[in-house]
């Protein structure tokens, strides 16, 4: 089986071209098994490109524990980058995924900028953390000790409290620091910190907008590396959403399975 391997800011990824429908779509245990670090080939998360038809493809995405899961936003920047590089698409593209259409730009080589699903209701649990739906659900949590805090340890908190232990959720924290806002990510499904996460990316840009920062546009600085969100307000939410950041072809290769 041939794969490609690719990181957005970071956050890495297997993506295998299955147009021809050949890749075991439910042999869950086998995405768990090459998305391990010791004994497969290593990522975040799992992703397929098939064809859809009315769009341009398909994205078909496992988080690294093997099991399907919601929208990656890192990782739509990464099949982009993909299906560019196959001679699939040009500079413009829509695709769909599991939380419906997105339409993306090849802005260069390597940098890509893709559309978001509209925010329609973002849920003030504090004064310091929201919630909401960017395509994966994410909890925004401001602290004042973003890179000395335990984050692993603070994140499960959350994403094992009584209300998500089911479903799970992402948990984001954030810090202003000198001007930027930083953030790092507790990723469910991964069950670790991933240098980056491009629905939690997004859903801190909003965070801020919703907590009074004016700017319709907000740089962000990952561990992974910088991504920008560009947004407009609209009613109780927010919508034409776009995000901007790097999709790295790291190697190929062949594996048996």
């Amino acid at each position: 089986m041939e794969f490609y391997k690719y990181e957005g800011a970071g956050n890495d990824f297997i993506i295998i071209d299955d147009r021809s429908h050949s890749f075991p779509q439910t042999d869950f245990q086998l995405v768990k098994q090459l998305c391990d670090r010791h004994f497969g080939i290593g990522g975040d998360g799992l992703m397929l490109l098939q064809l859809e038809e009315g769009h341009d493809f398909k994205m078909v995405y496992y988080n690294s524990d093997g099991n399907f899961s919601s929208m990656c936003g890192n990782g739509g920047r990464c099949i982009v980058q993909f299906a560019h590089v196959l001679g699939l698409i040009g500079n413009n593209c829509k695709f769909v995924a599991v939380d419906g259409p997105h339409k993306a730009k090849v802005i260069s080589s390597g940098l890509i900028s893709l559309q978001m699903i509209d925010v329609e209701f973002i849920e003030k649990i504090n004064d310091t953390s929201v919630l909401m739906d960017t395509g994966s659900p994410h909890f925004v949590k401001m602290v004042d000790d973003l890179y000395q805090m335990d984050l692993i340890s603070e994140g499960r908190k959350i994403r094992y409290n009584d209300r998500f232990n089911d479903e799970g959720v992402n948990v984001n924290f954030v810090q202003m620091i000198n001007d930027e806002l930083h953030i790092r990510t507790y990723e469910r499904g991964v069950e670790d910190e991933t240098l980056a996460c491009g629905t939690g990316v997004t859903a801190a840009a909003l965070a801020m907008a919703f907590w009074g920062n004016p700017n319709a546009t907000i740089e962000i600085k990952a561990v992974g590396g910088d991504l920008n969100v560009v947004f407009e307000k609209y009613k109780s939410g927010f919508r034409n959403i776009w995000k901007t950041g790097p999709a790295t072809f790291v190697f190929k290769g062949t594996i048996e399975r």
